[in-house]
């Protein structure tokens, strides 16, 4: 996985895709699914970097 330390605060589905390892596709589909934290802007669907990262360093 990409460090996301370099990364600005809220990052693009694409990007969050491509740090994840996933399609975009896939990363869309778990944005509106609830799966990843997301804040919308102007009509726009942004991840949140730092909840990507709890959610990715969580113990399952």
């Amino acid at each position: 996985m990409t460090d996301l330390d370099g990364l600005p605060v809220l990052i693009s589905v694409r990007k969050a895709a491509e740090v994840l390892g996933i399609s975009r596709a896939s990363a869309y589909r778990y944005a509106e699914q609830g799966h990843l934290p997301i804040k919308r802007l102007g009509g726009r669907i942004y991840v949140v970097r730092d909840r990507l990262r709890k959610l990715v360093e969580e113990p399952t």
